[in-house]
């Protein structure tokens, strides 16, 4: 599978599952590719913005697609922030 295929498929499952999750739950919503390419996929979107990487109070790696925010008069901004990773404290 081409590596932009892999993305897609990650980034894809992301958006739909609608929620962050733990990183290692990637690869049961994309149970097609290997963690490997679970992890290549996520560093590539995370880098570029699309999702946001976050450690929880319990030192677990948290996923989730950015979803877009419409703020009226045609102002449409992306939840999250510049992809890179935040501490989350819950």
């Amino acid at each position: 599978m081409a590596v932009s295929a892999i993305i897609a498929r990650v980034h894809d499952a992301l958006e739909q599952l609608g929620t962050d999750c733990p990183m290692e739950e990637v690869t049961v919503l994309c149970p097609d590719l290997t963690w490997n390419q679970v992890f290549l996929a996520i560093d590539y979107l995370s880098r570029s913005g699309q999702v946001c990487v976050t450690l929880d109070a319990g030192y677990t790696y948290r996923v989730g697609a950015h979803r877009a925010i419409n703020h009226g008069a045609g102002s449409i901004t992306s939840q999250g922030g510049s992809g890179a990773l935040h501490e989350r404290n819950s």
